[in-house]
């Protein structure tokens, strides 16, 4: 049962993304700003922890937990160092993801050639 919730969560994140995309005519760039701004959002009002429990995976696994780490990350820190550990506490929730998407980013650079 675990998995068909995170499958229909997961899912239903990917379809309001492409209603964005589809029916709205916003650009991927948007729709990622969109998604990372709204987990920023439910996090704050600590309603993200609560859908992470429900949908498991399904709920971590898109763009819009991105937001919920970045935000989570930097109250946390914030309450230990102050102003500075908001930007501790982005980057060291994030870093595995950020030097990773950079990392594949170059590799795929290196492999083939943009035709634009």
């Amino acid at each position: 049962m675990d998995y068909l919730v995170a499958f229909l969560v997961g899912g239903f994140i990917c379809l309001i993304g492409q209603v964005l995309l589809d029916f709205f005519k916003f650009t991927p760039a948007h729709v990622m700003s969109i998604f990372v701004v709204t987990g920023a959002i439910l996090d704050g009002f600590g309603l993200y922890d609560k859908l992470i429990e429900f949908a498991g995976a399904g709920a971590t696994v898109p763009i819009i937990s991105f937001g919920h780490s970045l935000l989570h990350g930097a109250m946390e820190k914030s309450e230990q160092h102050g102003f500075l550990g908001i930007g501790m506490g982005i980057f060291e929730l994030t870093s595995a993801g950020i030097s990773s998407a950079i990392l594949f980013a170059f590799i795929i650079a290196i492999i083939f050639k943009p035709k634009g």
